[in-house]
């Protein structure tokens, strides 16, 4: 169990679990996580591999769903700052050389390290931020190539950014291939680290060297037809190659189509013993993560913690990115994490926070788009689905998880009494993207149906006429004295609420964060409380 598990969380006192442990502990990069909860459910202790194994992310996660207080231990941790041995973890970089223990301990010191970067994304800078100096305690470098010794404390980590485009005769054992791509790096100091997959020709796509290869290294193996290859203009072609398998190219022209890239990084190299292999590598701009991205579509009601459901904020907490409107990322502040990259948006850019979540998810991040209320209503789950269809998704990758939210027409409900025990319909009165007619149409027959009615985005700084239209419309078919309620910003510190009457609705201030509930022709009120009998016939209809 302890080697096959990549997370224990024990039920048990803490020196019990550390008696039982401690036989089995080797190394924080290979140990599992280990998380120990106390009997009453109170408390939630990261107990070791904190960084490296995931312990305190998971401490987090389960002190959330408990309602408990996470402890952790690391010095960063207390410091509420990320680890520099998890920098590179959400894009799927690999660890060099280096001692980590003792830079470690300088970054956690906020002593002053020198940040050299080379290759791979740059979305870090957002979460860790460096002390820097001219004499710097430590290095940190992020490459594609073998960092150069010297003095200073150094670590490195590798983005996967390297395609290696191979060429080899049928049979070719796989140690002759490694050691070919071995030689290379060495030549040219190339880290193997930062090979991101091994690319070469369709027809030895079952060739069992290069197999036998990318399982041991968990690499993909990506194969382009002759006719791929065949376009693509290279340093060195072959005449013999192209009479062979109908492409002047298999190595250079492969990893170029992998890299996605017009040029390369070594030019192809021939490798003799055992068979011949030729290797030539090509530099993406982009690393290879090795994951499959995911898209938490979120809602989170009306913002107050309490009322967002524990799997949203489960969903919230444990993703790398967290994408949304400035105003609802700030209400969800105490969920999100030290590690975690945040991208506020303002509330115009709707699409782009939709364009932009689908990009990461493609690249293998896993991302949570937040929404208020619940984000399949007037949220933005719909516009990623619409994305996601627009650009050939296939229904799978990147995967997809919509977490409902409590409406805004439930939450104004809710705190107005039972305005909605009968049939009720939503409407939003903004044209941005519905043509203004088609809202009419609707207003018009709900008002004419008798439906309980909550209209979403009544007015804003520039749209006013559109609710005086309905409620122009709303007083041609029901009667003025229909109770409606004006419900502001529900739930949060700033709540306000009037419940007044249909004929009055104009005199009331409403904007974008108010949602207005008209009742029907059975609604009434009673005190301070909105009413509507569970049918026509009254308040004594039977269950």
């Amino acid at each position: 169990m302890w080697d096959t598990q990549e997370a224990i969380v024990f039920c048990l006192a803490a020196g019990a679990v550390v008696r039982l442990i401690a036989p089995l502990l080797q190394h924080k990069s290979t140990d599992p996580a280990v998380v120990v909860v106390d009997e009453a459910g109170k408390f939630v202790v990261s107990l070791c591999s904190g960084h490296t194994g995931g312990a305190d992310k998971l401490t987090l996660l389960v002190a959330q769903l408990l309602g408990a207080t996470p402890v952790l231990t690391g010095a960063s941790s207390s410091l509420g700052l990320p680890a520099v041995d998890i920098l590179g973890v959400p894009f799927g970089w690999q660890k060099g050389v280096g001692d980590w223990t003792k830079v470690s301990a300088i970054v956690a010191r906020q002593d002053a390290v020198e940040v050299i970067q080379e290759s791979g994304s740059t979305l870090w800078q957002q979460v860790f931020k460096f002390a820097t100096s001219a004499s710097p305690q430590a290095k940190v470098w992020i490459t594609h190539r073998t960092p150069r010794g010297d003095d200073t404390l150094q670590v490195c980590w590798h983005p996967r950014v390297l395609w290696v485009g191979i060429g080899c005769e049928r049979g070719t054992p796989k140690e002759t291939i490694t050691q070919a791509i071995t030689q290379v790096c060495l030549a040219n100091n190339l880290a193997e680290n930062a090979i991101a997959g091994i690319a070469t020709i369709d027809i030895k796509a079952d060739e069992v060297g290069l197999i036998e290869l990318c399982q041991e290294r968990n690499l993909p193996l990506r194969t382009f037809t002759a006719k791929v290859l065949n376009s693509i203009s290279v340093p060195n072609p072959s005449p013999v190659v192209a009479a062979e398998v109908g492409t002047p190219s298999v190595a250079e022209a492969a990893a170029m189509s992998a890299a996605q890239v017009d040029s390369l990084v070594v030019t192809k190299q021939i490798y003799k013993s055992q068979g011949a292999v030729t290797v030539a590598i090509a530099q993406a701009e982009r690393e290879y993560t090795n994951r499959n991205g995911k898209l938490f579509l979120v809602g989170t009601g009306p913002g107050k913690l309490d009322q967002i459901t524990p799997a949203a904020q489960n969903a919230i907490s444990s993703a790398d990115v967290v994408i949304g409107y400035e105003l609802y990322i700030d209400l969800i502040k105490p969920l999100l994490q030290p590690q975690q990259i945040i991208e506020a948006l303002p509330i115009t850019q709707e699409r782009q926070r939709a364009e932009r979540a689908i990009e990461l998810a493609n690249w293998g991040l896993t991302v949570a788009v937040v929404s208020s209320g619940d984000s399949g209503i007037y949220g933005m789950a719909g516009l990623v689905m619409e994305q996601l269809q627009a650009t050939g998704w296939d229904g799978k990758t990147p995967s997809i998880q919509v977490f409902p939210g409590i409406t805004a027409l439930q939450a104004a409900a809710a705190r107005v009494g039972t305005p909605l025990m009968h049939d009720f319909c939503a409407i939003s009165l903004s044209d941005l993207l519905t043509p203004w007619e088609a809202i009419e149409k609707r207003l018009t027959a709900a008002a004419q149906a008798d439906f309980i009615t909550a209209l979403y985005n009544p007015k804003s700084q520039t749209r006013t006429q559109q609710f005086a239209t309905a409620c122009a419309i709303f007083l041609k078919y029901r009667n003025p004295n229909t109770p409606v309620a004006i419900v502001r910003s529900a739930y949060r510190d700033n709540e306000q609420i009037i419940l007044t009457t249909l004929d009055k609705l104009l005199d009331t201030p409403v904007d974008m964060l108010t949602t207005v509930l008209i009742g029907n022709q059975s609604t009434r009120t009673h005190h301070n409380w909105m009413i509507t009998p569970r049918g026509y016939l009254g308040f004594g209809d039977s269950d």
